[in-house]
């Protein structure tokens, strides 16, 4: 189900380092390392598969940019919301 315009800004407010562009979520994550923004990358996708969900990834030597929407539903889901918490947790634990 998409969120509503209200629920969505509601949503990425929780979510740091997102923003909306275009009805999809994007963050770009930098990195001290070119080497650690691939390690994340690597784990974006173990996250990814498990949900079965995958974001445009999009790497610029020490910044990461990840954008998701579901492409089904034609907007931002809840899954998208839990995927980008994901996506912040591991790399807050790997910074």
């Amino acid at each position: 189900m998409i969120f509503t315009e209200e629920e969505l800004r509601e949503q990425i407010s929780k979510l740091e380092g997102w923003k909306l562009e275009e009805n999809t979520m994007v963050r770009k994550y930098m990195f001290s390392q070119y080497m650690k923004g691939i390690a994340f990358v690597d784990e974006v996708a173990t996250i990814s598969e498990a949900f079965d969900h995958h974001p445009h990834i999009t790497i610029d030597y020490k910044t990461v940019t990840l954008r998701l929407k579901s492409n089904e539903e034609d907007g931002i889901t809840a899954l998208d919301i839990r995927e980008a918490h994901e996506f912040n947790e591991a790399f807050e634990k790997n910074h």
